[in-house]
């Protein structure tokens, strides 16, 4: 029980359904949904809609998605990838004939056909209940009649509002008087009201097959982009087969590469090799975390890619005597200068979103435009575009090289907790790069330390970035741990923001309650029926 003294949250307990999110008005309309008789798909992709209008920076139809989905609970979980892919004509001798050397983020040649609209099309129909046109409503009136813009996502639009203003389409429509909008402001997205009302009416191929996707591609070709309009059409996502590890009690799943599930799972492997005991956020208890994490991270930026374009080897990254070897490399009082990629023995801004409905299907769902406010570039019906292709590599011998219709390694992961053959937990962390530690760190504090999903969220976290010495902390880690981290090598500093987000649904199966977290570092809640 948490001391309520101290500010902080309360688990929000429900028994007929439940949904958290990173935006309120996005977890009221995904509670709407299910009290209307819709299930947990048909509220996940209201309330994804819904934070592409009131949460702009993090998501929206120029993005991507991936989700997983349980009927009523059951262990056979379905799993989608919305990931969209690189233009037909793209590789690197391409893009470097064209002198492209280095990846910017405003270029044309980091926005991947988005994957989102087609994800959501095909997850409505085929395990929805109710028609994608009403789903996308609440979404519509929000974007035509206006919205409060909420304190955290006032800030993060602020630090974007340079990039903005770099675009005169996006400066138009997403700055007032040049500035971005200041919290308890109300905004309004008319022209991409009108677009998701075109897609309501004409179902993914209005997007895809129609004027939306004829805008985007002129829009981009116009600034030299490689894309065609048979590129969106052809484009489709697909459901893959999920990924799992056990971890003490329990099987985590995932999606597969080219997603960095598999790297979350890796590293609870690693983790699951070390005692839970103590004080969660002891220095040696984070040490071994923030090791794990950039071993871990190492394999990923090695080796991670697009399966249907290069091997990945899934197994091999799961395995054991992986793990193993990986976690013998960590020094248990001193920060490692060097982390080589394992060799094989042969051979930024998201929204995440957690339903569960009275029927116990459950929702884990997840949608990017990568970075905040994405590439910055605003097409014709106010389609702000991601950047995701700034994921891919220029190299041509690099496994996650750019190439035709490929998919870059992807770093936005739902996931699922499943126990004795039923869901226990779906749930997820936002938060670019940091999401695969996100999920091991959450996981860990739920299963080792006993912590409910809330006080798991709340924790303070730490972040090893990719490539770096550096480790981000945020401020509220107590000062002790953060003086003993530093005198074991560690190079501390502050992250731009808070890092990350989460949501989580743990589900009673023997109460039929559900207990919902959401995180204090968004505007969002939890809130159930």
């Amino acid at each position: 029980m948490r001391n309520f003294e101290r500010p902080g949250r309360s688990v929000v307990m429900a028994r007929n359904g439940m949904a958290a999110t990173s935006h309120p008005s996005a977890t009221l309309a995904a509670v709407n949904i299910l009290q209307a008789g819709g299930n947990a798909m048909d509220a996940a992709i209201a309330a994804c809609a819904v934070q592409g209008v009131v949460e702009p920076g993090s998501t929206g139809i120029g993005g991507d998605c991936f989700a997983l989905y349980a009927r009523q609970g059951r262990d056979d979980v379905v799993a989608f990838n919305g990931s969209g892919w690189a233009p037909a004509a793209a590789t690197p001798a391409a893009l470097q004939a064209r002198g492209v050397t280095e990846w910017t983020r405003q270029s044309p040649h980091v926005v991947t056909v988005p994957g989102a609209v087609d994800a959501w099309a095909t997850l409505a129909a085929e395990h929805g209940t109710m028609p994608l046109a009403a789903l996308l409503q609440p979404a519509i009136a929000l974007a035509e009649e206006g919205f409060a813009v909420a304190p955290r996502c006032a800030s993060d639009w602020a630090l974007q509002a340079t990039l903005l203003r770099d675009d005169a389409d996006a400066a138009r429509v997403y700055l007032q008087n040049g500035h971005a909008p200041a919290e308890g402001t109300v905004h309004r997205f008319p022209e991409l009201a009108a677009t998701l009302r075109a897609i309501a009416a004409g179902g993914r191929d209005a997007f895809y097959k129609g004027a939306i996707g004829r805008g985007i591609v002129e829009f981009l070709q116009s600034r030299g982009g490689l894309h065609t309009a048979e590129d969106f059409a052809r484009y489709r996502g697909e459901y893959v087969q999920p990924i799992r590890t056990r971890f003490r009690s329990m099987d985590i799943l995932e999606c597969p590469p080219n997603g960095q599930g598999v790297i979350a799972l890796l590293l609870l492997n690693i983790l699951s090799g070390f005692a839970a005991e103590g004080d969660p956020l002891s220095a040696d208890r984070l040490h071994r975390e923030i090791e794990a994490a950039r071993l871990a991270y190492a394999a990923r930026d090695a080796w991670l890619a697009d399966p249907k374009h290069v091997p990945v080897d899934a197994d091999w990254l799961l395995s054991p005597g992986l793990a193993d070897e990986l976690r013998a490399r960590i020094d248990p009082r001193t920060a490692a200068v060097h982390v080589p990629a394992p060799q094989p023995a042969a051979h930024r801004d998201t929204v995440y979103i957690s339903v569960v409905d009275r029927d116990r299907n459950c929702a884990s769902f997840i949608n990017s435009i990568f970075h905040p406010f994405g590439s910055g570039q605003l097409a014709p019906g106010g389609v702000l575009l991601h950047n995701r292709g700034q994921s891919f590599s220029l190299d041509a011998a690099h496994p996650n090289a750019i190439g035709p219709h490929k998919r870059p390694m992807h770093t936005i992961i739902p996931g699922m907790v499943v126990q004795d053959g039923r869901v226990r937990m779906p749930f997820g962390v936002m938060g670019g790069q940091y999401q695969a530690m996100g999920h091991a760190h959450f996981i860990s504090k739920v299963l080792d330390f006993g912590l409910d999903p809330q006080a798991a969220i709340d924790l303070p976290r730490v972040f090893p970035v990719p490539g770096t010495t550096q480790v981000e902390v945020e401020g509220t880690l107590p000062t002790a741990t953060r003086d003993e981290l530093t005198r074991r090598g560690f190079e501390l500093v502050k992250p731009e923001m808070p890092i990350g987000g989460a949501q989580a649904i743990w589900i009673d199966w023997d109460t039929g309650v559900l207990h919902g977290a959401s995180d204090p570092r968004k505007d969002g809640c939890a809130l159930g029926h």
